[in-house]
């Protein structure tokens, strides 16, 4: 396909995604904002009669709202009954394909690393999508079994199986893949909750009420369990939509670490919100989240690793002549890199002026986090990277 008619796809993909994304998420945060703060109805009245478990008065947009929810079901089903399902299928499925145009179509370059293990385009493929529907199964089955009814220790047990996959993923995928993997099995998970348990139960509850029986309260038990559980996913899988754009994490020796650490911070914060919904200011969940968050910010933290020694004099032209080999074939005006139209993020090597402008980007992008070449793909040697730092450090001369 043209490299700009896959560009534009990609293009219209996340914005797609993000919409829905931000759709899933943000009903996601109010409904169980809303669970928390839901007050009972006082003994004997009305709405206690009618088998209200909480309502909410609140104003918003000029108006007053006043929300209920039954503990089990209305006495009637209502003509009109709102339904909660295409903002996770939608964000599932342009995620999905977004991760199809951009990381497997072009798996070579995209995901694997030259310094890892040799993986064909079908293996490459076979592994993540294997990560995403076994995640599922496995998380699945996890909460059937009687330690759904734990849900602390369910919640350890999913949160070390979610470090297990990033450190394998790790090993066969580059930073960057291997992150955006971890994201895709997390976002199965969220989005296989919503149309194998949470939707499935309240077709059964609604199904229940047309033949006028009283639905069974499990179907609402489950859904409720999976909400809280996607609710706490939400942060960790935001963080991962955005990695991409912090090679310190992902490019990071012990990057598999950092993404655990982020997760857990994520989860940590989400917590505090849940808790304070409830009227709980439980302070030690942000500091622990906080916490984690400096630790991150101190691991990653610039560290260079030791360059071998340059012998002769630097030049730009010794410099330009890297750059024409390792890397104007993806940083040019007309890239010849397959499924390029335009160089990543403008950044265009192929002229002197070019290359000076941009040499504090090349140095953090070359020497210090190591990310590009992207899976070193061109072979740049240790010996070229120590050119580039050499010429950066001397004040990036034209000469």
């Amino acid at each position: 396909m043209d490299a700009h008619l896959v560009e534009f796809l990609s293009l219209l993909l996340r914005w797609l995604h993000i919409i829905a994304g931000i759709a899933w998420i943000g009903s996601s945060f109010y409904f169980i904002w809303l669970d928390n703060s839901l007050e009972p109805p006082a003994p004997g009245s009305e709405n206690a009669k009618k088998g209200v478990s909480g309502e909410l008065w609140a104003v918003h947009g000029g108006g007053f709202y006043n929300p209920q929810k039954y503990a089990v079901a209305p006495a009637s089903l209502p003509e009109k009954l709102h339904w909660f399902k295409w903002e996770a299928y939608t964000t599932w499925l342009s995620g999905t394909a977004l991760l199809v145009v951009l990381y497997w179509v072009r798996a070579q370059s995209m995901m694997l690393d030259r310094g890892l293990v040799t993986l064909t385009n079908a293996q490459a493929i076979g592994i993540a999508a294997a990560s995403m529907v076994g995640a599922w199964f496995i998380y699945d089955a996890l909460c059937r079994s009687p330690l759904g009814k734990r849900e602390v220790l369910l919640g350890v047990i999913v949160f070390a199986l979610l470090g297990a996959l990033s450190f394998g993923l790790h090993q066969v995928f580059s930073g960057r893949a291997a992150y955006i993997h971890v994201g895709t099995a997390i976002g199965t998970i969220m989005a296989a909750n919503v149309f194998f348990v949470i939707i499935p139960g309240q077709r059964k509850m609604v199904e229940a009420m047309r033949v006028g029986q009283l639905p069974d309260p499990i179907y609402g038990q489950r859904g409720k369990q999976r909400s809280v559980h996607n609710n706490y996913f939400t942060l960790p899988v935001l963080f991962i939509m955005i990695s991409n754009h912090y090679a310190s994490t992902y490019g990071h020796r012990h990057a598999w670490v950092i993404l655990m650490l982020m997760i857990a911070a994520g989860v940590s914060i989400r917590h505090f919100f849940n808790r304070r919904h409830k009227g709980v200011l439980a302070w030690q969940y942000p500091m622990i989240g906080g916490l984690l968050l400096a630790t991150v910010a101190w691991w990653t933290a610039p560290r260079i690793v030791p360059l071998p020694k340059v012998e002769g004099a630097v030049t730009l032209e010794r410099v330009r002549a890297i750059m024409g080999e390792r890397c104007i074939n993806c940083h040019s005006p007309v890239p010849t890199f397959p499924g390029l139209a335009q160089p990543p993020l403008g950044v265009e090597l192929h002229t002197a002026d070019a290359l000076v402008k941009n040499a504090q980007r090349v140095y953090q992008q070359v020497v210090v986090t190591r990310m590009m070449p992207l899976g070193n793909i061109t072979q740049m040697t240790e010996q070229e990277r120590a050119v580039v730092a050499a010429w950066v450090a001397a004040g990036s001369p034209l000469k």
